[in-house]
């Protein structure tokens, strides 16, 4: 039983090892320049160690307590010998952004279909607050710099395991595929591709910009694989309770709250908390709103017998819906605006905190409520006026 879970443990720090991104890096022509200041990497092995002798310890946080060199020291830099992989990784990385997902999400209510925009809204929210929560009650390291290149910054400061790019990628591909076989008619085949497609090229993208280990992108994607199986029998009663309950809206939006409010507090601020409020706060405005909808009878679904083919792209088509992305570009950003300045504004006199903290708004007391709030609005919006206003314009 020991030497089971002695190669267990071994198979399990050498997936998470640092060296094994540099490898994977340097193989599609990412290269570290060396410099003076920059520190050589922990033994492999110590990854293990250091989980038990340092719960509260991120590569990304401080050299002093990790290894990784701060911002302080300047960032290494690198080589790019390989520009065509270079972009498609990028590009590959900004495809699980949530910038990305809150802006492809309402294109897919606004143009294709509401009821393939609210199921991936749902799993959406569910693998990303059970991915986030992991990361910070797990305390995994990202990759170590040096010897791994680091191609982004903004979180610097989050924990790894599980790779919450490659959980949402997986998820929303399957559910989309899984969803839409009884919506659109398209060919299975070709979907599948693209469904097993988009979350590889999402995974590969975190080992090529050096913010995850293996191990967090395969327990990302087991996860996620393990979430949508246990959910997936459950799609229809959700369905219904989300449209036709009365008690919907409240449950959704006290339960969504409850769960941004009680996340894991942490020894230093990390924007994780922050992102998930965003998600469940989007989620949980959009609920409500199609439970709306469904009270209103106007549910903007496609009309005649199911599945519908799919929109002939014409230059008509393309016209309109350019003209939907652009109208409910600016709606949902004014929205975004006015929300958060109220709400904010109202947080800070509540607390009596002055208008120039700006650093107040990392407190729990005001973080949470107005980002909630703030995208709880937005995800109305989109839901309940967005389609109306495009009716009036004669763009729907």
């Amino acid at each position: 039983m020991s030497v089971h879970l002695s190669r267990c443990m071994e198979l399990l720090t050498y997936l998470h090892d640092s060296e094994l991104v540099a490898r994977f890096q340097r193989r599609c022509g990412l290269f570290l320049v060396e410099s003076a200041h920059l520190k050589p990497e922990r033994p492999r092995g110590q990854l293990v160690r250091d989980r038990l002798d340092h719960q509260d310890s991120n590569s990304n946080y401080k050299y002093k307590e990790n290894g990784y060199a701060s911002r302080d020291c300047g960032r290494p830099r690198y080589e790019v010998r390989n520009w065509p992989l270079h972009f498609l990784f990028l590009l590959s990385a900004s495809l699980g952004h949530e910038i990305f997902y809150i802006t492809c999400l309402p294109n897919i209510h606004w143009s294709v279909d509401p009821f393939l925009c609210r199921r991936l809204l749902n799993t959406w929210a569910l693998v990303m607050y059970v991915g986030q929560v992991m990361k910070d009650l797990l305390k995994l390291p990202r990759p170590f710099s040096p010897p791994v290149v680091k191609l982004e910054t903004r979180v610097d400061a989050e924990y790894g395991l599980p790779s919450t790019h490659a959980m949402a990628a997986t998820a929303i591909s399957f559910t989309l595929l899984l969803s839409a076989t009884s919506r659109i008619q398209f060919q299975f085949e070709v979907g599948l591709t693209i469904a097993v497609t988009l979350p590889t090229l999402v995974s590969l993208s975190r080992l090529y910009t050096g913010m995850h280990s293996v191990l967090d992108v395969i327990c990302g994607i087991l996860i996620s694989a393990v979430l949508l199986g246990g959910t997936y029998p459950y799609w229809e009663t959700m369905d219904h309770f989300q449209l036709n309950s009365p008690i919907s809206p409240i449950v959704v939006l006290v339960l969504f709250y409850f769960l941004c409010y009680i996340y894991p507090e942490l020894d230093h601020y990390s924007t994780t908390r922050a992102d998930t409020t965003t998600i469940l706060g989007t989620c949980a405005g959009a609920s409500a709103g199609y439970w709306v909808n469904q009270q209103l009878g106007q549910t903007f679904e496609p009309e005649g017998m199911l599945p519908v083919p799919l929109p002939t792209l014409t230059a008509s088509a393309l016209a309109l819906g350019t003209g939907r992305f652009l109208v409910g570009a600016v709606i949902l950003l004014a929205t975004r605006q006015i929300a958060k300045t109220v709400s904010l504004h109202v947080l800070y006199s509540w607390y009596k905190v002055p208008k120039s903290d700006n650093n107040a708004r990392r407190r729990k007391e005001i973080e949470v409520p107005s980002k909630f709030a703030t995208y709880a609005s937005v995800g109305l919006v989109n839901s309940i006026l967005a389609n109306r206003i495009f009716l009036f314009l004669g763009l729907l």
